[in-house]
């Protein structure tokens, strides 16, 4: 059983993840923040693989994955720093980013390095439903890798009971029709749309993203899922902190903390 898994079986609701980009703020950042996340409390980490062509990410994420670029981040540097560090840590770690990137790396390969790195799985919003049952499903459960389907208001019953089927660890349920950046809260609409999930009884865990940024907006989340994801407001706390560690250790604390 993946670690993804295993935490799912062991913790069932209230879960948090924190999103951060490789290589931001600085390129060898990676190890630091992964320590400093699990050390901090939270349940399962999404490395993000910066991309100069992202599909969801809004502006934090956007500008925070063109630094990381700049600094010189690949997925090859990326693979060596999840390798290095996963023999200090066994907190899940799901990677992130563009199919293209898994396409250029080259799939089988790509998907064989995480296995070989300790990655638990990846969200790749591009890949294709379609395309993954019939050309890569068997693949990634030959290297017994976790793969995340989006679902978002808009996603009809049909598709949602088929990525139900096909996902393997948790649905991410996108909060609202929009690309990902802190919101101000959580509106009614919203609320409708997790209710109407929850009403579907599906088998896999979901965890709620986008515009989680703060206690109020992670704990109303954790009503309607299993948990949810933090990445812009993250990010943007990295970007005008004192450090990572301490950065980190107070975030956590303002999230799950009601003021």
């Amino acid at each position: 059983m993946s670690r993804i898994n295993t935490l799912f079986t062991q913790k069932k609701q209230n879960l948090l993840s924190l999103y951060f980009t490789a290589g931001y703020p600085n390129l060898e950042d990676t190890e630091e923040l992964i320590l400093s996340i699990e050390k901090a409390g939270v349940d399962f980490i999404e490395v993000g693989m910066p991309y100069s062509d992202s599909l969801v990410d809004g502006p934090t994420i956007q500008e925070s994955g063109a630094a990381a670029l700049k600094n010189g981040m690949t997925v090859p540097i990326l693979f060596e720093q999840i390798q290095r560090v996963r023999s200090k840590t066994d907190i899940p770690l799901i990677m992130m980013g563009a199919f293209n990137q898994v396409m250029q790396y080259g799939e089988a390969a790509f998907l064989k390095k995480c296995r070989e790195v300790g990655v638990d799985g990846l969200i790749l919003p591009d890949l294709p439903l379609l395309e993954y049952e019939k050309h890569y499903k068997q693949l990634f459960e030959n290297h017994q890798l976790n793969i995340s389907f989006l679902i978002t208001p808009q996603t009809s019953e049909e598709r949602i009971r088929k990525i139900d089927e096909l996902t393997r660890g948790f649905i991410y349920m996108v909060s609202s029709a929009s690309i990902t950046g802190a919101k101000k809260g959580i509106s009614p609409q919203q609320i409708g749309y997790f209710e109407r999930i929850n009403k579907m009884n599906l088998k896999s865990p979901c965890i709620i993203g986008f515009g989680i940024s703060n206690n109020e907006t992670f704990t109303t989340a954790c009503k309607y899922a299993n948990g949810a994801i933090i990445g812009s407001a993250y990010i943007r706390a990295l970007a005008a902190g004192n450090g990572v560690g301490e950065t980190t250790a107070e975030f956590v604390e303002m999230v799950k903390t009601a003021r």
